[in-house]
């Protein structure tokens, strides 16, 4: 009797060391908002429940010994407005995130289906608002990045607060052969520095894209302020030639509450007359919790010759609708878990 609970006691503890040893977290967001959009479509003005990035996902990591960690992470995108999948015929996919990494002393290596490490530097960095996702994300950002078929690394801090990030993806027969990335962060009290370059090799002349940007973020107590530069060459398509994207913003938290203005503007290609654009949002939140908020917001797209996440505007009534100054409304909740 006793040699049995002996043995039941060791086996108790032998799962609690493996427990403690991994760890599987499931997460998500719902993101979701009633809004009066405007030349979004051909329909003029329409009344739509938009959905802005929700998602699942599964993370965890296993503690290997002598600071030797393996983690995973696996994320899927839904819309909360149907209950169905982003991929086609509505199903569930890990197309939003997929990887396997491999962290200790040394860094971070990572393997899968990631998002772009220069985006996160720069752009996303500092869209305050609503995370970057939704119609009032930032449309005018060039972004080259492939996602799958990625291969990065992380460095551990060299100095405090700066790391380093780079990937490669593999060219598996695609047009674009490869992409790389690259990216650099660098926090020093309230002011958060940023930059990232990626370029998109092509076999056909005059396809290759890259792109690179600068990135600043200053707190000063209840008030945040942020801004980003962007020069990037054929980011939009081929042979557009160079252009120039810079976007503020600015963000005053008191309470609960948080106000919210940016704006963007994109100049012209080298090779293509009348293509700039222009962006502005304005924005209110309302914490309820620090997972859950409810919020509004304005957003207006002022295009020309090119065609940005689906706003576009061609003159002359030719094939594509004229979408210019594209708007849209919006009272919207996110919950975070």
């Amino acid at each position: 009797m006793k040699q049995t609970t002996i043995v039941a006691a060791l086996a108790l503890l032998a799962a609690g060391a493996a427990s403690a040893q991994s760890s599987v977290t499931i997460y998500g967001r719902l993101n979701v908002s009633a809004e009066q959009q405007e030349n979004i479509t051909a329909n003029g003005k329409v009344k739509v429940l938009q959905n802005s990035a929700s998602r699942i996902g599964f993370k965890g990591t296993e503690d290997l010994g002598g600071g030797l960690k393996a983690g995973f992470v696996l994320e899927s995108g839904f819309s909360p407005d149907t209950g169905t999948g982003s991929a086609t015929g509505g199903g569930l996919t890990f197309g939003r995130q997929s990887e396997v990494n491999l962290s200790g002393g040394f860094g971070t290596l990572r393997a899968g289906n990631f998002t772009s490490e220069a985006y996160y530097a720069t752009a996303d960095y500092i869209s305050l608002h609503n995370h970057d996702t939704g119609t009032s994300e930032d449309k005018l950002y060039a972004y080259l990045g492939r996602n799958g078929n990625k291969i990065a690394y992380r460095t551990p801090e060299f100095v405090k607060g700066l790391t380093l990030e780079g990937a490669v993806t593999a060219g598996e027969g695609a047009p674009r052969k490869r992409t790389y990335d690259f990216a650099a962060n660098y926090a020093m009290g309230s002011l958060q520095l940023g930059a990232g370059y990626e370029k998109a090799d092509s076999a056909t002349p005059g396809e290759s894209a890259k792109q690179y940007a600068v990135r600043a973020l200053f707190e000063a107590g209840p008030l945040v302020f942020g801004a980003y530069v962007q020069r990037d060459t054929n980011g939009y398509g081929a042979n557009l030639g160079d252009r120039t994207t810079v976007r503020g913003s600015v963000a005053y938290n008191f309470g609960a509450n948080e106000l919210h203005l940016n704006y963007g503007q994109a100049g012209n290609y080298s090779k293509l007359s009348d293509s700039k654009a222009s962006q502005m949002t304005v924005g209110y939140n309302y914490n309820l919790s620090k997972r859950t908020k409810v919020y509004a917001f304005y957003s207006t797209v002022d295009n020309n010759k090119l065609n940005y996440f689906g706003f576009g505007a061609r003159e002359n009534n030719n094939a594509l609708n004229d979408f210019k100054d594209t708007k849209s409304l919006a009272l919207g909740v996110r919950h975070n878990f």
